[in-house]
């Protein structure tokens, strides 16, 4: 794991990517060179003890000297980071956690709303973007976010609307098992049991998508990946306030992940 640094660093631009979205840009070379698709940062909203906590961002975006983050506005410490403005200075810790491990496999990237965040930096990172299918889905067409950053990599891109108000209608993890059971039926592109080896799914989310998803990947035999959405308070495993259940006992989101094997998850 890289070493952990914490600083004080510039923020290039905060700016609205859609209703009470917003995407974040910080110049930080240290953390910048060191991270990781799937890793994370622990941001202090404002420069001052309230609110106490931090609160933690997936690495949107990694350049060689600055990251981006994605978020949405939905308490006060997000309410007080989308004031902050370009130039200012913004107390970062990071890169925490683990990130994806990349294979050579096809892969499946589905994300469910802000599941998003952590993907696109993970699919501009992989060579062969041919291989990639992203899978997107959202409540309605108004809440979709970065399709358009994914189709400028050139990936396969299928998007999925609660109310079918964009793509396919239903939950994206209807998309993904129509999508291989589809392939399944074309041996020699399958991305079904014949292939198992083949394909990666990596996926980010609500809880309840990802459960499904683990499903679905033992159905067809498949490897599965998530970063999991927790709240943390510490971010470097001391406070123990994010500890999920999985078949090797309690493990920390912010320590032992965000990224797990989805099979080795206790879903209650």
């Amino acid at each position: 794991m890289p070493k952990i640094i914490q600083g004080k660093f510039k923020i290039l631009y905060n700016k609205k990517a859609g209703p009470d979205y917003f995407k974040m840009a910080i110049c930080a070379p240290g953390i910048a060179q060191k991270a990781l698709p799937g890793q994370f940062v622990h941001l202090r909203c404002q420069n001052s003890v309230e609110p106490l906590l931090r609160r933690p961002f997936s690495f949107h975006r990694i350049n060689r000297n600055n990251f981006e983050i994605l978020y949405k506005v939905v308490g006060r410490g997000t309410n007080l980071l989308a004031k902050r403005r370009k130039g200012d200075k913004i107390d970062v810790l990071g890169p925490l956690g683990n990130g994806f491990t990349a294979t050579r496999s096809k892969i499946i990237l589905a994300a469910g709303g802000m599941g998003v965040a952590p993907l696109l930096a993970l699919a501009e990172k992989l060579a062969d973007r041919k291989k990639i299918v992203v899978l997107l889905g959202a409540k309605t067409k108004g809440s979709v976010l970065c399709a358009g950053d994914f189709k400028k990599l050139g990936v396969k891109l299928q998007i999925a609307t609660d109310d079918g108000s964009q793509g396919y209608k239903g939950l994206v993890t209807d998309l993904l098992k129509k999508l291989l059971l589809l392939r399944a039926t074309h041996p020699p592109t399958s991305l079904g049991t014949g292939n198992a080896q083949r394909t990666t799914i990596y996926a980010c989310g609500p809880k309840a998508m990802l459960k499904e998803i683990a499903r679905i990947s033992r159905r067809f035999r498949m490897p599965a990946y998530a970063s999991l959405e927790e709240d943390m308070a510490c971010g470097v495993g001391a406070c123990l306030g994010c500890a999920v259940k999985t078949t090797a006992g309690y493990k920390r989101v912010c320590k032992d992940g965000p990224v797990f094997n989805l099979q080795e998850i206790k879903w209650s």
